[in-house]
C-alpha cells in the first residue's frame, strides 16, 4: 500500500536469479533422486556379495567414478552452460546423460529457460518463448518441472516485468 502510494508508477518484478534458481533446484532434485537409488543398490550388491562370501567391487565408469561418484560429481556441472564445462565435465555429463537421459531433460529445460532470459530483448518475445517453454514442461514427464512451469504460470506478468528494461 505505502509502495504503490510513493512509486505510482513501480511495477512489481520477479527476477531472473529466482526463477533460474527455481528450475536448477529441479534439476538437482532429479539428481538426487537418482543418487539415492543408487545408494540402495550399492547397498545391495553389497550384502549380497557378503551373504555369497565374496568382496564387494562396485563398477567403476570410464573416467574412474562410481555410479555415486557420478552422481555427486556431476552437481556443479548442472549448475554451469554447457559451453563453460572443462573436459572432465564434458566427459562426465556424457556419462551421466547416457545412464540417466531425466537428468540430461531436465538440464536442457533449466538452460533453455536460462536462454530464454539471455537472449529475449522483448516482453513480447520473452512471452512467446516462455509458452513454448511451458509447452515443452507439459510433454515431459518431470513432475518437478511442471511444479517449476505452474509457479511461473502463476507469477507470469511480474516475471516478464524482468524485460521491461
Amino acid at each position: 500500500m505505502i509502495v504503490s502510494q510513493c512509486f505510482p508508477k513501480a511495477s512489481k518484478v520477479i527476477d531472473r536469479f529466482h526463477v533460474q534458481k527455481l528450475a536448477f533446484d529441479a534439476v538437482q532434485e532429479i539428481r538426487i533422486k537418482h543418487r539415492w537409488e543408487a545408494l540402495d543398490q550399492e547397498n545391495q550388491a553389497i550384502e549380497a556379495a557378503k551373504q555369497a562370501g565374496l568382496p564387494y567391487k562396485p563398477e567403476t565408469l570410464v573416467n574412474g567414478d562410481t555410479l555415486k561418484q557420478l552422481l555427486v560429481r556431476s552437481r556443479y556441472l548442472l549448475f554451469k552452460s554447457s559451453e563453460k564445462w572443462t573436459a572432465s565435465q564434458i566427459q562426465r555429463s556424457r556419462l551421466l546423460f547416457e545412464r540417466y537421459p531425466l537428468i540430461e531433460q531436465a538440464y536442457q529445460l533449466a538452460t533453455g529457460l536460462g536462454t530464454i532470459f539471455r537472449t529475449c530483448k522483448s516482453k513480447e518475445q520473452a512471452f512467446k518463448k516462455l509458452a513454448l517453454w511451458y509447452n515443452t514442461v507439459e510433454d515431459c514427464a518431470l513432475d518437478s518441472f511442471k511444479t517449476v512451469a505452474r509457479s511461473i504460470q502463476a507469477h507470469y506478468l511480474n516475471i516478464l516485468n524482468f524485460f521491461n528494461t
